[in-house]
């Protein structure tokens, strides 16, 4: 049973990796840093608004050549300005719909 404190079905671990991602139906590839990742979604920091609702294909590349990279599907759940000075505009909150094995990743992923 998850104590009162923490009403998440899964911890957050705090990253800082690089990504690359792709909103669904278009052809502009995007950079994105992840700040924070769980079971169940993931935490974007990056340049452009992304519009809440939006799917989103997405690669995090590892520090670490040990460590495959993470592909997967997203929905955005919502994006807000980030209020301090950053190396990006925009802090992007989404969903984990669907994580990709590396057959299933299509040619036009990021």
């Amino acid at each position: 049973m998850l104590d009162y404190s923490e009403k998440r079905n899964f911890p957050r671990m705090s990253v800082d990796c690089a990504a690359r991602f792709r909103v669904n139906g278009s052809d502009a590839l995007n950079n994105a840093i992840v700040k924070d990742l769980s079971g169940g979604g993931m935490l974007l920091w990056t340049d452009d608004a992304v519009e809440a609702g939006s799917k989103l294909s997405i690669v995090v590349v590892p520090g670490k050549s040990i460590t495959p990279p993470l592909h997967a599907e997203l929905e955005v759940v919502r994006c807000a300005p980030l209020e301090m000075e950053a190396e990006a505009s925009y802090s992007v909150a989404c969903t984990i719909t669907q994580l990709l094995k590396e057959e299933e990743v299509r040619e036009s992923s990021p």
